[in-house]
C-alpha cells in the first residue's frame, strides 16, 4: 500500500500564503474586523432558517439604519453574505464557502510541523 500524506497544520502555518491568497484573505478579515459587522455576520448565520431580514437586525444595535446598511454592504462586497429584496425588506444569508475560508486559514492551528507520512498497516 502507498503512504498517505496528512496535512498537520492550518494553511497559514503550513506554508507562506501566495500574494493572491493573502489579498483575498485580507479582504475577508478586514470585513469582519469591526465588532458590528462580526455581530451582524453571526446574527445572520445563526438566525432561524439561515437568513435574516434587515428588520430583525437593526433593533439589536444602537445605530441608525443607514449605518447598519453600510456594514451590511461591506459584508456583501467582501462576499461573506448575499441578500434578496422581498417587498420592502432585504433578507440576508451567509455564503458558507466564503465564511469557511476564514476558519480554514487558521484551524486547526498547531505548532508548525512538516507533512507526516503514515504507512497503512
Amino acid at each position: 500500500m502507498a503512504a498517505v500524506t496528512i496535512q498537520c497544520c492550518a494553511p497559514i502555518a503550513r506554508e507562506p500564503l501566495s500574494e493572491t491568497d493573502a489579498a483575498e484573505l485580507a479582504v475577508l478579515l478586514k470585513a469582519v474586523a469591526d465588532p458590528v459587522r462580526l455581530r451582524l455576520l453571526s446574527m445572520i448565520g445563526s438566525h432561524a432558517g439561515g437568513e435574516a431580514c434587515v428588520c430583525d437586525l437593526t433593533d439589536a444595535f444602537d445605530l441608525t439604519a443607514p449605518t447598519i446598511s453600510h456594514h451590511l454592504k461591506v459584508l456583501r462586497t467582501a462576499g461573506l453574505i448575499d441578500g434578496d429584496r422581498r417587498g420592502t425588506w432585504v433578507y440576508y444569508r451567509i455564503i458558507p464557502e466564503v465564511v469557511n475560508k476564514l476558519g480554514a486559514a487558521f484551524a486547526p492551528l498547531t505548532e508548525p510541523a512538516p507533512n507526516l507520512e503514515l504507512t497503512p498497516v
